[in-house]
């Protein structure tokens, strides 16, 4: 689908109340495997691949993810959404909720990353030699070093599944070896870090216990500055906790969602 000068991949299934899900940006919208066939049971939902992530192209020149998902939205004929985010696709929901919150039902951030945030210490040892292998070309050792952070956190590879493993292997791969047309991303004015106040759809903060203290500190504040907002950690979990636990989160978003829900239209009968 055409969508502000790019073509994005996206796939839909269900009817009802729509749900999009928006992958992480070291991956792509396979993320949602095992989420997809659960939602589309009570939602109308829809998953696509970001600009210059899986099948979506990136056009050099600038450009917002939160205003592709707006022109995606409207491409669909969708007035109105929950919405789910993991990393990068979490920021992306953050701005859109503060651009556009008449088209919010509520968010679910997954390990969030957040614009304007401030963070502090030092990258990790492995993300700084990834850097490097991604400047020699060195793809194998660029993925192998970001699943040690992401994936493994402080647990050795062998207590992580194989296959989702492999699987996050496969697709952060794909993305490392996509060219870089220079396509800048532009985030909210003023940064979200400093107006999560604002938001006012139904928030859950959702962080796996092995990922980076930075994204914990995100999902803290959330829960703090967001008017009603809650925070769960996800045990035994790395950076995208859905995949390695798909039951509990699935479980554990649905739960969210319906309550939401239901706030909702106790607030309705109230008007």
């Amino acid at each position: 689908m055409e969508v502000n000068g790019a073509r994005l991949w996206y796939e839909e299934a269900g009817s009802g109340p729509a749900l999009v899900l928006l992958h992480g940006h070291l991956i792509d919208s396979g993320q949602w495997d095992g989420q997809f066939a659960a939602f589309t049971r009570v939602f109308r939902t829809v998953r696509y691949a970001a600009r210059g992530f899986g099948r979506s192209d990136l056009p050099a020149g600038p450009f917002s993810f939160s205003d592709d998902l707006r022109g995606l939205l409207d491409r669909l004929g969708i007035d109105r959404a929950s919405l789910v985010g993991c990393s990068g696709g979490g920021a992306t929901i953050i701005d859109f909720a503060l651009a556009d919150p008449g088209m919010v039902d509520a968010l679910v951030l997954v390990g969030s990353s957040l614009s304007g945030f401030p963070f502090s210490g030092e990258l990790p040892q492995a993300l700084v030699e990834r850097r490097g292998a991604l400047e020699r070309g060195d793809v194998d050792r660029a993925v192998e070093l970001g699943l040690r952070v992401w994936t493994d956190g402080p647990r050795r590879p062998e207590q992580v599944d194989a296959g989702v493993r492999e699987r996050t292997r496969e697709m952060m791969a794909r993305q490392d070896l996509r060219p870089d047309p220079h396509a800048d991303a532009h985030w909210v004015e003023p940064p979200a870090a400093s107006r999560l106040a604002e938001i006012g759809a139904p928030t859950l903060a959702v962080v796996a216990e092995h990922d980076l203290p930075g994204l914990h500190a995100i999902a803290a504040l959330v829960a703090r500055e967001v008017p009603g907002a809650r925070r769960e950690v996800i045990a035994d979990a790395g950076h995208h906790p859905n995949m390695e636990h798909p039951a509990a989160f699935n479980e554990l978003v649905l739960s969210f969602l319906r309550e939401a829900a239901g706030g909702r239209r106790r607030r309705t009968s109230l008007e």
